[in-house]
């Protein structure tokens, strides 16, 4: 879980009743993103920004008894006019992939490590998109904060962009397509544009990675075409905005929204705190609340602290600016509460020990 004030780490059995929390680690810097390599089962990556040392990955082998920084972390080569202002998410490669990860930056790029975090090259068929100009900061900067990999495809990527959209890359990252067609931006006087659509989150199940779902400043949406078009499903949620979205770990149907007031007023909608799921693809929705805070219950919930887990039943997992973090052990049924008073929470994320 990344936090404001550092990052913490919370374990417990496949019942999930009882749980350990550690932290806060990386103290003095706020943690945007945390991640296990589910390739080891042991390996963290941090990413992390300082008021005086800027933004980094840190990194820990030993699941977070020890940190370190890499050689360097994500930043543009001599020539271009960019700095790292922050760093979004990091992303652990394919299984097939030793010593690859992927991380997302502010301003808009994609980098890729090859020897385990040491080294970083951006994508420059990205960096340099002849759409580039239709993109803006939107309240977290001009961030690429979603990084999906295809399992079936390794050359295939997708991302999401606030506010610049969704891409894909076929060809490893060399050249890329925007993949916008159908998402609204009401924001500007095309609200059909080819780019600058303002993705809040975009995921996919690695079972079914030609299915995407966003979480969009306009809407919720469903790609059916691996990007190539998309279907509005926010009918029958309480508002369209809202910036999470997560999908069930074992049913590529079954997905998860947090919906808010508006862009305007960034809370619970009517006071009320509710897990929304879908189990149908977005085709109807159904409320969860048992257990969650139905009274004066103000709470923002930001685009990464929305996770599910591997186990069966699959856990669900929802962290709040105020602190406090909600799970579900029966897949969005009845809720508790795991942790509470904690710094605001940036992101829940969550991953299977060795």
């Amino acid at each position: 879980m990344g936090t404001q004030k550092g990052g913490f780490l919370l374990t417990s059995d496949f019942n999930r009743k009882k749980w350990e929390v550690r932290g806060p680690f990386l103290e003095g810097s706020t943690v945007a993103y945390m991640v296990l390599d589910p390739r080891d089962g042991r390996t963290i990556f941090a990413a992390t920004s300082h008021l005086v040392w800027g933004s980094h990955i840190q990194r820990s082998r030993d699941f977070g008894k020890t940190w370190g920084v890499p050689k360097e972390s994500p930043k543009f080569p001599p020539g271009f006019d960019l700095t790292v202002n922050s760093i979004w998410e990091v992303k652990p490669g394919l299984e097939g992939e030793p010593g690859a990860f992927y991380a997302g930056v502010e301003p808009a790029a994609l980098f890729k490590s090859q020897d385990e975090g040491n080294t970083w090259t951006p994508m420059e068929g990205l960096l340099h998109h002849p759409t580039r100009h239709l993109w803006q900061p939107a309240k977290g900067g001009l961030s690429l904060h979603s990084i999906i990999l295809d399992p079936t495809n390794p050359q295939r990527i997708f991302v999401g962009i606030s506010a610049g959209g969704v891409f894909r890359t076929d060809d490893g990252g060399r050249s890329w397509q925007p993949m916008n067609k159908g998402v609204r931006a009401d924001y500007l006087p095309n609200p059909f544009p080819e780019a600058g659509q303002c993705v809040h989150k975009l995921t996919a199940h690695p079972a079914r990675p030609q299915v995407l779902y966003q979480q969009n400043h306009c809407g919720v949406y469903r790609s059916r075409s691996a990007g190539a078009s998309w279907e509005d499903i926010s009918e029958g949620l309480p508002s369209r905005y809202g910036l999470p979205i997560a999908v069930h770990a074992h049913d590529p149907d079954t997905i998860y929204v947090v919906p808010e007031e508006s862009d305007q007023n960034r809370v619970a909608v009517g006071g009320r705190f509710r897990v929304y799921r879908s189990r149908d693809g977005g085709q109807t929705w159904e409320v969860g609340y048992k257990g969650l805070p139905q009274e004066n219950a103000y709470l923002h919930v930001l685009r990464e602290a929305l996770a599910t887990d591997a186990c069966d039943p699959c856990g669900v997992y929802v962290g709040t600016k105020g602190g406090h973090l909600f799970y579900s052990r029966d897949e969005g049924g009845a809720w508790e509460i795991l942790a509470e008073w904690l710094p605001p929470i940036y992101s829940v994320s969550t991953g299977l020990m060795e």
